[in-house]
């Protein structure tokens, strides 16, 4: 009987660290959109690779988990003479690290307008503004390659770069949020008939649009194809 409580409690344990991380991202998506997201926005973006670094904060999760499951774990945390000795410091270092963490994942954001784009970073976290005819340079297309890594991406992501004047590259495929909730991919091919409409540069390729339909609908699929093939 005791042992199958304690598996159902592992169970229920791995459900919450499920649970947990998707309250993770919701969690820091509201903070990001309260500090950062005017009312009069477009489309927004929650820039990569920071996004992907918000899985560092499962493995708080899972040290958790192992902590109240693991017997063993949770005598070298109690007893361990390293732990014992160096408990304040390791805290200390714990606490300064997840900060700067949770710093560091949700400043990376931009907000896009109907007239300027505001890109936030570590060091501007105030956001430096940038005006449409900033955009020197645009690439998009599909990727052709699985994720090799936890910053990579996954076969058949679209995306939509903008170069600004100063080197900044913006995927605006990488959305934190659209007004009204709607879908990416319809806004982001007005702003494009609207880029392209001004004469900047794009560079668009066909190449691996096919992977787009293992995943999405048609009716996402075309509006990719529209994007793909808007060009002068």
């Amino acid at each position: 009987m005791k042992k199958l409580i304690a598996f159902i409690l592992r169970v229920l344990g791995f459900i919450g660290i499920i649970v947990l991380s998707i309250g993770i991202f919701v969690f820091l998506a509201f903070i990001q959109e309260a500090l950062y997201v005017p009312k009069e926005y477009i489309i927004w973006m929650f820039r990569s690779p920071y996004s992907r670094l918000v899985f560092i904060f499962e493995v708080y999760l899972f040290v958790g988990y192992f902590y109240l499951f693991n017997k063993e774990f949770r005598d070298a945390w109690r007893y361990g003479e390293f732990f014992k000795k160096y408990k304040k410091i390791i805290l200390t270092a714990v606490a300064a690290v997840t900060i700067v963490m949770l710093y560091t994942v949700i400043t990376p954001v931009t907000v896009v307008k109907a007239d300027k784009i505001i890109n936030y970073s570590f060091f501007s976290p105030q956001g430096k503004e940038y005006s449409y005819n900033d955009i020197v340079k645009i690439q998009t297309g599909v990727y052709g390659k699985g994720r090799s890594s936890l910053f990579g991406h996954s076969k058949g992501d679209f995306f939509y770069i903008i170069e600004l004047n100063d080197g900044t590259r913006i995927d605006l495929a990488e959305v934190g949020g659209t007004k009204k909730d709607e879908d990416e991919r319809f806004v982001i091919e007005r702003l494009d008939r609207k880029f392209v409409d001004m004469d900047i540069p794009k560079e668009a390729s066909m190449k691996n649009f096919e992977f787009t339909k293992k995943s999405l609908a048609k009716i996402y699929t075309d509006k990719i194809r529209k994007i793909l093939e808007n060009t002068k």
